[in-house]
């Protein structure tokens, strides 16, 4: 999953080689006021235009032009279901062509947007609200945020090096590779675009389309900007797009799932996770043959079939196949970096009907390599802040019908979504268990949790819409904005978890088996990080994935104060849903682990579970066997048992001492193909293992 290439976040999964940093050591940079939008500059009307959209419709507009002085300036102006992006951005080049010096101000949904870059007498400096470095000028800047339509320059200059690429600041080095053309139609009638891949900037290949002059066009993604005029041809770039990806993918996967690599294995001496029981067995032997568990035994005692291959596991652990709960099918490249991370099966909790189809005939036909899905498609009522990728509706019939729609299409679920219509929820849910489909989702906008509970809910999906039963009414209104995300952190610290509401709320779900996906780990970023140094998360990828993410994402602040509270208050809050997430366990309220975000998150997500006070073995539990229970899959895959399938994580060390081993993958093991981990790595861009 990638959103534009700019300020907020640069959303990917697979990562090239990091290249050494020649920075100084972070400056502190104090907490700033953003630019108001009234003082940032204003487009004039010949300004060219472009749009922010999704398949959803329009949500934003950036702009560019020339200043008298001879500067280039960019706007950007947006609002996302409550969230607002205000930002401007000016910037000089030098007579190569380099960016001389670049200032961006106003506040995007991260927060300050404040962030200046110059050079002078050979040498470049940036600051922005979180970082500040400086290196030897030359190449071009990668900026920590800005206007997406300002890295036209850079693109366009990649364009037109050719083989030799450009080099970037603060590091690394980059090219552009080319892909197909489209014709498509816009307010000049027709005109001819061409796919490009840029190498460096993100982990994996970032895709752009260029116009006939090799010259930026657009950028085609979950939020896409594009020319006015031109957004008809979304979907036929994004088409496009996603087919010349598969195409790559599909030779990475022919090499990984060749017959060879489902030949019987043998994993001989290895501490084993039975996580049926709950229990890690030592010295223990497990073979697997024809895509199944054949037999498990103690160790040295196993014989292994002629033509078998056979893995010393002494040091190292056998997990079942890992389950991440909350991973939204990103492209092809994210779900190749999960399987690298030991991720064999995953829910996605909000996928489109046309990418759920597509990702699962080819995973079936040994085109994707990607973990098993379990499919789950978003359904919201039609309103300005509506969840992109939603099937949207309009009456209790067409909600109702859309339920319909995903049973047809062979999917596990539905999730509905903040601005859901709490009237609708009751029978589409009633239908939805009639047809067999999970209930889940986000809780609507004026409804407490235990009352979409009480509608028909499986399932809570994120912590926030638990602790949203303990909110104010005003925060309950207006879930559907960026209030289920500020009240929490304003008001979760003073909540009194032995009081009502949330003692009878914490009794209720362990009585109803409510199944809560708490994905804590965003919480702990957006609360607890001040930004210069590396998310938990994230720390143990440092060096192994893109630059950019690093500054843009790894050690960016977390989510921005609200007025007259401090990060203080806010780690506070995040400290009482650690230890709600503690109450729900002992209560006996069902947990499934998941991210939300690219799936190197989750062993951290079972860490913070070990602090609100599972053991190794219950934290890994959530991860496995549980959710595989959820999807009714726990009878073939979720633990290692003769007969079930193959699905199998060899990590180095003990995850019953130090849950970060299940990092260090070492062997994936999926439906009974064997793949070397630092292969899959490799191939999914990233340079090394894990710290």
């Amino acid at each position: 999953m990638r959103l534009i290439l700019t300020a907020a976040l640069l959303l990917s999964t697979a990562a090239p080689a990091a290249l050494a940093h020649e920075t100084a050591p972070p400056a502190p940079v104090s907490a700033s006021t953003p630019v108001p939008k009234e003082q940032l500059l204003v487009p004039p009307a010949d300004a060219q235009h472009y749009v922010v959209v999704s398949e959803a419709g329009k949500h934003g507009d950036q702009w560019q032009w020339q200043l008298p002085d001879g500067r280039t300036a960019y706007r950007w102006s947006q609002e996302l279901r409550g969230w607002i992006t205000e930002i401007d951005q000016v910037t000089s080049f030098a007579s190569d062509g380099t960016v001389a010096a670049t200032t961006v101000r106003g506040i995007t949904i991260a927060g300050d947007a404040a962030e200046d870059y110059r050079v002078a007498n050979g040498r470049a400096t940036w600051k922005t609200a979180t970082d500040a470095g400086e290196a030897a000028a030359g190449g071009w800047y990668i900026p920590a945020g800005g206007v997406s339509v300002a890295n036209a320059p850079l693109f366009n200059a990649l364009a037109a090096a050719g083989d030799a690429g450009v080099d970037f600041l603060p590091s690394g080095k980059n090219r552009m590779t080319f892909g197909p053309t489209q014709t498509i139609q816009g307010p000049g009638g027709a005109k001819t675009v061409q796919l490009a891949f840029i190498s460096g900037i993100l982990p994996s290949p970032y895709p752009v389309w260029l116009d006939e002059q090799k010259r930026y066009f657009a950028d085609v993604s979950f939020l896409s900007v594009m020319p006015a005029g031109y957004e008809g041809a979304l979907r036929q770039l994004r088409d496009a797009q996603d087919a010349a990806t598969a195409e790559v993918i599909a030779g990475i996967a022919e090499r990984f799932l060749a017959p060879a690599a489902r030949a019987p294995v043998l994993f001989d001496n290895v501490r084993l996770f039975d996580a049926d029981k709950g229990e890690f067995l030592s010295n223990r032997a497990v073979l697997a043959r024809d895509g199944k568990i054949a037999a498990i035994g103690a160790a040295d005692k196993l014989k292994a079939p002629r033509g078998a291959r056979v893995i010393d596991g002494s040091g190292k652990t056998l997990v079942p196949g890992i389950w991440d709960s909350h991973l939204h099918i990103g492209d092809d490249w994210s779900v190749l970096s999960n399987m690298a991370n030991g991720i064999t099966s995953f829910r996605s909790p909000g996928t489109t009907f046309d990418r759920a189809v597509d990702a699962t005939k080819r995973r079936a036909a040994g085109t994707l390599l990607m973990g098993e899905p379990f499919i789950s498609v978003i359904i919201d009522k039609k309103d300005p802040l509506a969840a992109q990728g939603a099937e949207v509706v309009s009456s209790e019939a067409e909600t109702i019908a859309a339920v319909r729609r995903v049973k047809d299409a062979g999917l596990w679920g539905i999730k509905f979504y903040t601005s859901m219509n709490p009237a609708w929820i009751a029978p589409a849910a009633a239908e939805a268990h009639k047809l067999g489909l999970h209930v889940h989702g986000h809780v609507p906008a004026t409804m407490k949790p235990s009352e979409a509970v009480a509608a028909g809910y499986d399932e809570l999906t994120h912590l926030n819409f638990v602790v949203m039963e303990s909110m104010p009414r005003d925060v309950i209104d207006k879930s559907n904005t960026r209030q289920r995300m500020e009240g929490p952190a304003r008001y979760f610290k003073d909540v009194d978890l032995d009081a009502p509401p949330m003692a009878g709320f914490i009794a209720d779900l362990a009585k109803r088996k409510t199944l809560v996906d708490p994905t804590i780990v965003i919480f702990e970023g957006m609360l607890t990080q001040d930004g210069g140094k590396p998310h938990p998360a994230y720390a143990p990828y440092m060096g192994i994935v893109s630059p950019v993410i690093e500054r843009s994402n790894f050690t960016a602040g977390g989510y921005p104060l609200v007025e007259g509270l401090t990060r203080d208050d806010y780690r506070k809050s995040y400290a009482k849903m650690v230890e709600l997430v503690g109450r729900l366990h002992k209560a006996g309220v069902p947990i499934v682990a998941g991210t939300d975000g690219w799936g190197i998150e989750l062993v951290r997500e079972l860490e913070i579970y070990q602090q609100a006070g599972f053991t190794p073995a219950e934290a890994l539990q959530s991860a496995t066997i549980i959710p595989a229970r959820v999807v009714g899959a726990d009878k073939r895959t979720g633990s290692i048992a003769v007969g079930k399938e193959a699905d199998m994580v060899l990590v180095d060390g003990d995850p019953s001492t130090d849950l970060g081993a299940l990092r260090r993958v070492v062997t994936v093991v999926s439906d009974g193909y064997v793949m070397d981990a630092d292969e899959l790595r490799q191939a999914a861009g990233f340079s090394g293992r894990p710290k």
